[in-house]
């Protein structure tokens, strides 16, 4: 009897976890037990002086670019995704863009979710364009370059925030750390390209990789419509392989396809010239 009764305990205790793990709180709570594990990880091998897992050759970088065929000085594009911790570098290679590398996020700070407030210690999402007026060779964190956050659509929702960094170290107060040697090659690749004559670079922000499958499982959670958005600019480049356009019309990202030799923009308002080049 007592072993009947423990058993049906244990049923419901599962059967109530698992409940709990369908709601969005319960898939918040996953999320969030993923990204400290992440965050532990990687201020462990941070903190031994030790590459973080995933992390490029750094040493063969020359070799690295010879073999996918690709030239210091392309044109460049970025991804970064907060819940697998990763900066993507793309280079531009016959017209459209192939990925270059993948680098492992040391740490950022926050939730997943939007910035909304100066303070608040969140990391960003959106679609953003860094010049060289946003790089500082000589930061605190070694090197660094802001996203210009906030951009128009931040702006129009009465966002606030200044100096979203990506930079090198591991400490983060919304910024993206990646590390000393990790932000050297990034920095080494941002500024060929804008010294070549790319007027800006284009840094796409996601809370996750932007599969139906990701969306659909958070579908319950607050910040779904504004990540139904984020996806359609995802998709775009997925499918084109081209940075594309993005305006921001009545509070919303609105994304159209780019084509070869489109020039993207930053994010701006409906009918307004852009005037920087991702």
């Amino acid at each position: 009897m007592l072993r009947q009764a423990l058993a049906l305990l244990i049923v419901v205790a599962l059967s109530g976890a698992g409940y709990l793990l369908l709601t969005s709180d319960g898939r918040q709570l996953l999320d969030r037990a993923s990204i400290n594990y992440t965050r532990w990880q990687n201020n462990w091998y941070h903190r031994d002086g030790l590459p973080l897992p995933g992390t490029p050759d750094l040493a063969k970088f020359d070799e690295r670019l010879k073999a996918q065929g690709v030239a210091l000085g392309a044109p460049v594009f970025l991804r970064i995704f907060k819940l697998e911790s990763e900066l993507e570098i793309w280079m531009q290679k016959d017209g459209s863009y192939q990925k270059f590398a993948t680098y492992p996020i040391c740490l950022w700070s926050g939730r997943l979710g939007p910035k909304l407030r100066e303070g608040d210690r969140q990391a960003p999402e959106g679609f953003y364009a860094v010049t060289k007026d946003e790089l500082n060779p000589n930061s605190r964190w070694h090197r660094s370059f802001s996203l210009g956050f906030p951009n128009a659509f931040d702006r129009g929702l009465g966002r606030t925030g200044s100096f979203i960094m990506v930079h090198g170290g591991c400490q983060s107060v919304g910024c993206f750390a990646m590390t000393n040697d990790v932000v050297d090659e990034i920095w080494r690749l941002v500024t060929a390209a804008l010294d070549q004559g790319q007027p800006a670079f284009n840094v796409q922000v996601f809370p996750f990789r932007m599969t139906e499958k990701n969306l659909a499982a958070r579908k319950g959670d607050k910040w779904s419509p504004f990540w139904a958005d984020l996806k359609k600019g995802y998709d775009a480049f997925e499918r084109t392989h081209l940075p594309p356009m993005v305006s921001v019309c009545e509070g919303r990202y609105v994304i159209a396809e780019a084509k070869l030799g489109d020039v993207p923009a930053a994010p701006a308002e409906c009918a307004a010239t852009a005037s920087r080049e991702p």
